[in-house]
């Protein structure tokens, strides 16, 4: 996550912008219990739900690919180009390492006291390669895209358009063969073609979007589509295969939804801050406070939405089980409560630095 001035310039705004979309985004997705699971007798409500799962689903999968498209178009810039990989690196442990060891010590206890998981050594070392909770995996990609950052600097300065562009091509095309070949054909397939492939990506498309321009009413179209096809293809897929293949189009890097977040991240960093800012200085502030506060935001939502769901805070919501409305409520609660969390916890001497 990159530090911004209190005052906010333009590109400043749309920092924040994709970030408090995309941390919203992560909520949802949480909040919305995909892939749902289909009880033992369909009903009109239980198709409504699946539905309600599979949409809001669909939506909140773009958040994560918005992370690091945000922190390529940020990271890869070529005014960056001369910091000292020292630098560099000191600044990635102090906003990234450091609060992996914290959330990772967090979620060890969480594990063991509300999840009654084992705390033995064997758990403890798996925890440490892989991560003591499932959420963590974001922080160690993106320990390895910084890694790479200080090769992906010059590359980017020096790479014509063009290569740039059959790179991206040879991305996108390595990246969507393997889950198609292996879904929908019979073939056994080794992609040793394409050594360039996952969340490097997403990484450098971020850099490369920035100097992309493409025509309003074909972004909203890509956009549409990539969804379109990530809420019926999860139906196709559910309908003909079973339900252990429903989110094979939610993927984060299915073609669809790299198109569907490609798309949507040039919406964002296109809105001018006069579409969203009224004057309104309350909410103006709140934008630029949590585009500043979504690591930790998405590092304890989580915690926030166990304990909403296991009564942990003294009370259960009274859900109406139909996720049309339970979804938004929830992911609502779990925001405001996680941002409240955030925001007394930053006021604590060191713990803020810890948080992240």
């Amino acid at each position: 996550m990159e530090p911004q001035p209190t005052k906010q310039s333009p590109a400043n705004f749309s920092v924040d912008l994709v970030r408090t979309v995309a941390i919203v985004m992560v909520v949802l997705v949480h909040a919305s219990g995909f892939p749902y699971q289909i009880p033992g007798e369909i009903d009109s409500a239980v198709m409504v739900n699946w539905f309600t799962s599979d949409i809001y689903g669909a939506i909140g999968y773009l958040g994560v690919p918005l992370f690091v498209m945000l922190n390529g178009s940020l990271l890869l810039i070529p005014a960056k180009s001369t910091e000292p990989m020292r630098m560099f690196f000191k600044k990635r442990f102090n906003r990234v390492g450091v609060p992996l060891i914290f959330w990772t010590a967090v979620y060890f206890v969480w594990n063991f006291g509300v999840h009654e998981i084992p705390f033995t050594p064997f758990n403890f070392e798996q925890g440490l390669l892989s991560g003591s909770y499932p959420l963590l995996w974001f922080l160690y990609m993106l320990i390895g895209l910084y890694l790479v950052t200080p090769i992906l600097r010059p590359l980017v300065i020096h790479l014509e358009r063009k290569k740039f562009t059959f790179l991206m091509i040879i991305w996108f095309v390595g990246t969507i063969s393997v889950p198609l070949i292996r879904t929908f054909t019979a073939f056994s397939y080794n992609p040793l073609t394409f050594v360039f492939t996952d969340w490097v990506g997403y990484y450098l498309l971020g850099i490369y979007l920035q100097n992309t321009k493409v025509r309003s009413s074909i972004v909203y179209l890509a956009a549409s589509l990539g969804l379109l096809v990530a809420v019926l293809g999860s139906w196709f897929m559910t309908a003909l295969y079973g339900e252990q293949y429903t989110g094979f189009f939610h993927g984060y890097l299915s073609f669809n939804m790299i198109i569907a977040s490609a798309a949507l991240f040039l919406i964002l960093i296109g809105i001018p801050r006069t579409k969203v800012e009224n004057g309104n200085g309350a909410f103006n502030r709140l934008l630029h406070w949590t585009g500043q506060n979504t690591l930790p935001i998405y590092l304890v939502h989580i915690i926030v939405l166990e304990s909403l769901h296991l009564g942990l805070l003294g009370f259960y919501l009274p859900y109406t089980h139909n996720l049309l409305i339970d979804v938004p409520v929830v992911a609502f609660i779990t925001f405001i409560l996680s941002i409240t969390i955030i925001y007394v916890l930053k006021k604590i001497p060191y713990v803020s630095k810890l948080m992240g």
